[in-house]
């Protein structure tokens, strides 16, 4: 998608007139009545829902805001959801803010909130004001919060996910006329689950016309707080919805996985699908998980900032914060080394000045990144840095085989080692994964193939053309500088970066310091070099701009391991359903597209992460788990085309015969 800076929003607690109440200036309006915002939330919102009767007994409840505001209707939603023993067992709260509120104002508008823990919550998971879709999770997960800070016109088409409850609100038509445009209502009713209800306190004419267009029965009911009526309505047009594109279906009656593959792609996916309610089998062809690419000592996540912010920007930037979500405040122990502190990017060249100006153009705020000078830059690092730095505030490092261990030692998940698969079939509705024997390892509803290149020859029988995708492996080393070789060269407190990259490990893998990695496509060579050592060694000096004897290099006591990494020519990973063959694609319509490309039933892929697993993993996890248990989506619909592996059958349809 088009993505745009984001214009905080503004708070006034003061303005003549409304003095007590949140007033917002670029609106002219107040956030609420007097009668209070969890006042109007409960009788409007959740009343107009017919909340909280509606999610009980429900796996899984889904709303829609249009307007996050203050945050007042989420967090009424979540304490009527919290105090409700017959609750659903998840909420998904879905809301689209053009101006989100920096965390400051945020809590000066929770003051005295009548969910004071929750506000709190909140204000502390609160993400940077980037133009993306945030996860934000509560409750150990059991409630979401997915944020889309940008316009509503940009974000309706984006969002993948079935809704059970609209919540319409948003300042007045008359003084914010984007919020109510015509388009809004045709987006709810491709959204709108067959018996999803929609409230909102206007009952504005061409509010209740757009609703009626939509496929809703409108009626008004009793107001408060100066408001005579509002409106609420309930979705009668399910017949006339169209069925989501062959590349969006889900397989919400799936109650088993089994996962190709334990290393980061594989562990990911587990959890994700296990936190989703499945049973989920792993296969491992080694005798651990994390055996191969994962098995690396540490490993970075971080996002990055391209001059024209494209799919790939976008892409690292929603992942590198989903993970940095997901990881802050659990890393830095004996059994998950690690830490989410900051990281340090060469800017090359250019002053900092320049690169502050590209941020500044895109909009992108210093909880994401900023351009520091060299001076500013070496204090952070504690070493004498040559060159200006991108600081990435969330980026940061990662044991990659502990946090597979994390992440497959969650309920649910059952690993078996020494399986290697050597055969996918579908019998009966189910997956079958046999070994060369014929040995059946796993029988579930759904599979994903989440290993490397051996793992993609899974797909053949059911693709052919995945032979041929534009797909390379990268063979890598690293260099391991252990203590006793140490002590002479330069330990940055933070972990640096630029074309490789220079981390000081702590006593708990063994301290000393990883440089690396070396890049070679199609380098087969599983022996580690000198000269891939002197590649490191010499980029550890061009990091930290403190020399380094090339001699180390030959020291018998420097280590080296080597692995290989997928990646796609155009450095996207693949994730999704895996596209049907040839002749099952036969007469389909439109495949141009790759969300209207036929798939393989319950056959999936998430693998080709290249040297971004740490980054994408967490994230494209949850975005695959969603995408199969019919969830909302984390991650905006053109995004999803881009990472789709049905991409390369919509590229090739595109060229003329």
């Amino acid at each position: 998608m088009k993505t745009a800076p984001i214009v905080p929003g503004a708070l006034r607690l003061d303005q003549p007139g409304f003095e007590g109440l949140p007033y917002a200036p670029a609106f002219g309006d107040v956030f609420h009545p007097r009668a209070g915002a969890f006042t109007q939330a409960r009788h409007v919102f959740l009343a107009g829902n017919g909340l909280p009767m509606r999610w009980r007994g429900r796996q899984r409840f889904v709303v829609l805001e249009t307007g996050f505001g203050l945050g007042n209707n989420f967090l009424a939603t979540w304490q009527a959801w919290r105090n409700d023993p017959q609750r659903s067992q998840r909420l998904v709260f879905v809301s689209i803010e053009k101006h989100p509120l920096r965390v400051d104002d945020l809590v000066r508008a929770h003051a005295g909130s009548e969910a004071a823990d929750l506000a709190r919550q909140l204000q502390a998971a609160w993400p940077p004001l980037t133009p993306d879709l945030h996860t934000l999770d509560f409750d150990d997960g059991r409630v979401r919060l997915l944020l889309a800070f940008g316009d509503i016109a940009d974000w309706l088409p984006e969002l993948v996910a079935e809704v059970d409850a609209f919540y319409l609100d948003g300042f007045a038509p008359a003084k914010n006329a984007a919020m109510w445009d015509a388009r809004l209502y045709p987006a709810l009713s491709r959204l709108a689950s067959p018996d999803a209800t929609a409230a909102t306190w206007s009952v504005a004419r061409d509010v209740r016309e757009g609703l009626a267009s939509a496929g809703f029965s409108v009626e008004r009911q009793h107001g408060l707080g100066g408001k005579r009526e509002i409106s609420v309505a309930r979705f009668i047009g399910a017949q006339r919805r169209a069925l989501p594109p062959p590349g969006r279906r889900s397989a919400p009656t799936a109650r088993s996985a089994l996962v190709i593959g334990a290393g980061v792609a594989g562990a990911a996916a587990a959890d994700a699908l296990a936190r989703e309610g499945l049973s989920v089998t792993v296969l491992e062809r080694r005798s651990a998980p994390a055996q191969e690419t994962s098995s690396n000592r540490a490993g970075l996540f971080h996002g990055v900032l391209h001059p024209h912010d494209g799919a790939h920007a976008q892409l690292l930037r929603a992942a590198a914060l989903r993970t940095a979500q997901r990881l802050a405040g659990q890393l830095g122990t004996q059994a998950l080394p690690g830490a989410v502190e900051g990281l340090l990017r060469g800017g090359g060249d250019d002053p900092a000045e320049v690169l502050q100006a590209l941020a500044d153009q895109q909009g992108l705020p210093a909880g994401y990144v900023q351009a520091l000078p060299a001076n500013e830059a070496s204090r952070r690092a504690g070493l004498a840095l040559p060159r200006p730095q991108w600081f990435y505030p969330g980026g940061g490092w990662v044991s990659p085989p502990a946090l597979v261990r994390r992440l497959l030692d969650a309920p649910g998940i059952t690993l078996r080692p020494d399986s290697d698969v050597a055969r996918l079939v579908r019998e009966g509705g189910l997956w079958q994964a046999s070994d060369a024997q014929g040995r059946v390892l796993a029988v579930a509803d759904v599979a994903v193939v989440a290993g490397a290149l051996d793992g993609l020859a899974l797909l053949v029988p059911w693709h052919p053309e995945a032979a041929d995708w534009p797909l390379g492996q990268q063979r890598g080393q690293v260099s391991i500088v252990p203590p006793s070789l140490a002590s002479d060269l330069p330990k940055p407190a933070l972990p640096l970066a630029s074309g490789g990259y220079l981390i000081t490990l702590p006593d708990a893998l063994g301290g000393g310091l990883l440089c690396g990695a070396t890049s070679q496509r199609g380098d087969t060579d599983a022996a580690v070099r000198t000269d891939d050592h002197r590649r490191n060694l010499a980029r550890m000096a061009e990091l930290t701009g403190q020399p380094v004897d090339p001699l180390l290099a030959e020291h018998p006591a420097l280590e080296g391991k080597v692995g290989w990494r997928l990646a796609a020519d155009d450095r996207l990973p693949l994730v999704g359903p895996v596209p049907a063959d040839a002749p099952a694609r036969a007469g389909a319509r439109r495949q141009e597209q790759p969300r209207q490309v036929p798939r393989v039933e319950g056959l999936y892929l998430l693998t080709a992460l290249g040297s971004r697993g740490l980054t994408l993993a967490p994230l494209l996890g949850e975005v695959l788990a969603a995408w199969i248990c019919g969830a909302p989506v984390p991650l905006a619909a053109s995004l999803l085309d881009a990472i789709d592996p049905a991409r390369f059958v919509a590229r090739a349809a595109r060229k003329p015969a």
